[in-house]
């Protein structure tokens, strides 16, 4: 996985200022378009279209420096189909209009080439099982949130909050096959994982393919599959999104497993009362890398 990273970024650099043909590279390396953007944002830190959008910036940058060119001319070459197009790009990253910086020098905010090294971690076992399920559904109150990284996502607590009592007791009661208990579904995930970016959170419970789902709850069919189950235990929901981390820079490079379309799943098992602590399983949909 190393290795595609860097070839992703190769093409990047080969192809500024056109379309990437990420879909090609990613079957030419006998994995998948959606695996590998999910990896590069985990590791990355930013979606692969930021990263393109900052470095055809950065380039670009040194052309409006430079002033041998005129703006439009610069803003075709880098592949905008106007100077205004190119003005609200460049400023986006550099934080100035291309005018100011040719006048100026400045302020310029560079993102340099992207290199991605092996290094040695994982020196603490993650706790994982693989296991083989057939089709089942999730079925809930599904709600469409911004996809927030760090700490508790609050559209996603207002969404719970939301719910009677009573309707919690009810979905806990349908439940009748894995993973268990009450569920916190994320669906419909941008494989780039941008920041605020959009998703289908369902609030829910897990049924048996041929159990009948209430009319009046949302529904997501999930076909049978290979699934990778993390347990994780500690403060929540910090030792889940660093499990969920880790998945990324741990455990996927060194597995021959490989992200495939599809819900991701946590399984809270046991917590604190106040939701400080608990004990969570995430499940991952993997096929074969």
């Amino acid at each position: 996985m190393i290795s595609a990273l860097n070839q992703l970024v190769d093409l990047v650099e080969e192809h500024l200022a056109e379309e990437l043909d990420v879909r090609g590279l990613a079957a030419g390396l006998g994995t998948t378009e959606y695996h590998l953007r999910r990896m590069f944002s985990s590791l990355a830190g930013m979606p692969l279209s930021e990263y393109v959008r900052r470095r055809r910036m950065t380039v670009a940058a040194a052309d409006v420096v430079r002033g041998e060119d005129d703006l439009l001319s610069i803003a075709v070459r880098h592949g905008y189909g106007s100077s205004e197009a190119f003005g609200r790009a460049f400023r986006a990253v550099h934080g100035a209009r291309p005018g100011d910086v040719r006048r100026d020098g400045g302020p310029l905010h560079a993102q340099p080439q992207l290199r991605f090294r092996l290094t040695v971690e994982g020196s603490k076992p993650m706790d994982t099982r693989l296991i083989d399920r057939p089709a089942f559904r999730l079925v809930g109150y599904a709600a469409r949130v911004p996809l927030i990284h760090q700490g508790v996502n609050p559209h996603i607590q207002q969404h719970i909050s939301a719910l009677p009592q009573e309707e919690h007791l009810r979905l806990k009661s349908l439940g009748d096959t894995e993973p268990g208990g009450l569920l916190q579904v994320s669906d419909d995930l941008d494989p780039d994982a941008a920041e605020g970016s959009e998703l289908t959170y369902l609030h829910g419970v897990a049924l048996a393919h041929g159990t009948e789902a209430p009319d009046d709850l949302d529904t997501i069919e999930v076909p049978a599959g290979r699934w990778a189950v993390f347990r994780t235990s500690g403060p929540h929901p910090q030792a889940l999104q660093t499990t969920w981390a880790a998945t990324a820079t741990d455990w996927f490079p060194s597995n021959p497993w490989r992200l495939r379309p599809g819900p991701s799943i946590v399984a809270v098992l046991e917590r604190a009362e106040d939701f400080s602590t608990a004990t969570c399983e995430l499940w991952l949909p993997v096929e074969p890398a």
